[in-house]
């Protein structure tokens, strides 16, 4: 849909984005209430493909000609598990067909791939565990919307796959958005350290539980509660470390997990790229650092989405062998959203994704930083295991996904309100549910498409335009 700028606005109305150029909360309000005449919130239920929509596995297949060839059929074999799997491979896709969507023109540092299983706990600095975003390697500033509405198709074909009713998988997708909506409201009446300051923390998701009142699902959170918090540098080092002669080595699985051979050229400039990498830490994580030494190095394959991407996991030892630390080095290529929204005001790419998960988390790991590799590529660095976890999405209910829908939309308006215009975006969107429902009509007409864009990547492997591996 095109939608035409109404004259009676000003032309910077929509564009706003910076709260310190306006003259005060109320009129921020009112200018968001005013784009309503130019971009209906109805208007944002609407979705049909476009006349010259891109082929969707064409757009796969460029995205995939930088990566590692000989991982590819992973990547595919990985995104045709099902409709969801697929989704969350393919937001070069969503966010090509987003571009055409309508758009308030209210900005904010966006996720980029909002799917619901990009939310989770992960340990805060002073070892507090936190519920929120925790991807950020499509990250750029934009229209907000576009992770909503994401984030909302997401759950429903995650619904889907679990043989949920319609009934049931739309209102996960509202249920999402409405929490967003009404979190943004509190956010605004909010002063700015305030909403600096606030995070979705552990006691808070016990306080959702109490909505839930069924001892199935608060055990259940229990139980991933403490799981987390088991998910540490110790914990990886008994997973994916063995004693060699004395020596602790990162074992070799592969070609999910690749060992870097000792006589291999990688191994020999390890502590130059060590080196570069500290520079881009605050001194005193520096220092902390400066504390380990390198002991070996693998490369490994990650996720859906990200699989032929170069990533790595590296272990350092402290004081002793029981003293480890597992970072992560994952490549950062250029942002899905590039060229659809305006260019990354950083060059690196590394630190394009680190300085965009710092804005939108609550708090991020001491250890993130950059660097600049090989052939020019852009790396970023963080712990491997840092009591990270997720939702296992299918043992969820009907109504312990709707939990968790409300769950991720008030983590994702919480980021949304550190890096945006969180008055105007509350303006917009308003007291009623009608935004709410509009998006989860489009949310049901997306998932749609993902079906029928899943359905052509397996044809494409059958026919034998794509290879993917069976054994992924």
């Amino acid at each position: 849909m095109k939608v035409e700028q109404d004259p009676n606005l000003s032309p910077g109305t929509a564009q706003a984005a910076d709260p310190s150029a306006a003259s005060g909360r109320r009129q921020r309000h009112e200018r968001g209430r005013a784009v309503r005449r130019v971009v209906p919130r109805g208007s944002h239920a609407e979705w049909e493909p476009a006349p010259d929509r891109p082929d969707p596995v064409d757009l796969l297949e460029a995205q995939g000609r930088d990566r590692v060839q000989d991982l590819l059929p992973i990547r595919y074999s990985r995104m045709m598990a099902s409709p969801f799997a697929f989704m969350r491979g393919s937001a070069i896709i969503m966010a090509n067909d987003l571009a055409g969507t309508p758009k308030s023109g209210i900005q904010a540092q966006l996720c980029g791939d909002a799917h619901l299983l990009n939310f989770g706990a992960y340990a805060s600095p002073e070892r507090a565990l936190l519920f929120d975003l925790n991807d950020f390697d499509e990250t750029l500033p934009g229209p907000w919307e576009w992770d909503v509405k994401r984030l909302a198709a997401s759950f429903v074909v995650a619904g889907r796959e679990n043989g949920f009713e319609a009934a049931d998988c739309r209102e996960a997708a509202q249920a999402c958005v409405a929490s967003y909506r009404r979190r943004m409201d509190e956010f605004s009446e909010m002063g700015e350290l305030e909403v600096w300051y606030s995070r979705v923390s552990e006691e808070d998701l016990r306080g959702l539980l109490s909505e839930a009142k069924t001892k199935k699902t608060t055990k259940k959170v229990s139980k991933a509660v403490l799981k987390a918090r088991g998910r540490n540098s110790l914990h990886a080092l008994s997973k994916l470390t063995r004693l060699v002669d004395g020596r602790r080595m990162i074992n070799d699985d592969p070609p999910l997990l690749v060992r870097i051979p000792e006589e291999d050229e990688l191994r020999g400039l390890i502590y130059g790229i060590l080196e570069s990498y500290k520079r881009t830490l605050q001194e005193d994580r520096r220092h902390l650092l400066d504390r380990y030494h390198f002991v070996d190095a693998a490369r490994k394959v990650v996720g859906v989405g990200s699989v032929g991407t170069r990533a790595y996991v590296v272990l350092l030892e402290g004081r002793d062998e029981n003293d480890p630390l597992f970072l992560q080095v994952k490549e950062a290529g250029p942002s899905v959203l590039e060229g659809h929204v305006p260019s990354s005001t950083h060059e690196h790419h590394g630190h394009r994704v680190v300085a965009g998960q710092r804005l939108m988390q609550a708090a991020s790991d001491i250890f993130l930083g950059w660097f600049r590799g090989r052939e020019g590529r852009d790396f970023y660095w963080r712990q491997l295991k840092d009591m990270k976890g997720s939702a296992d999405v299918a043992s969820l209910s009907p109504d312990e996904l709707v939990l968790y829908a409300g769950l991720c939309g008030w983590a994702l308006a919480r980021a949304h309100a550190r890096s945006g215009d969180r008055v105007q975006i509350a303006g917009y969107l308003g007291k009623s549910e009608r935004f709410d429902r509009a998006i989860a009509d489009f949310a049901e007409a997306y998932a749609d498409q993902t079906e029928r864009d899943y359905a052509a990547l397996c044809a494409a492997v059958k026919s034998g335009r794509i290879t993917a591996d069976a054994d992924a």
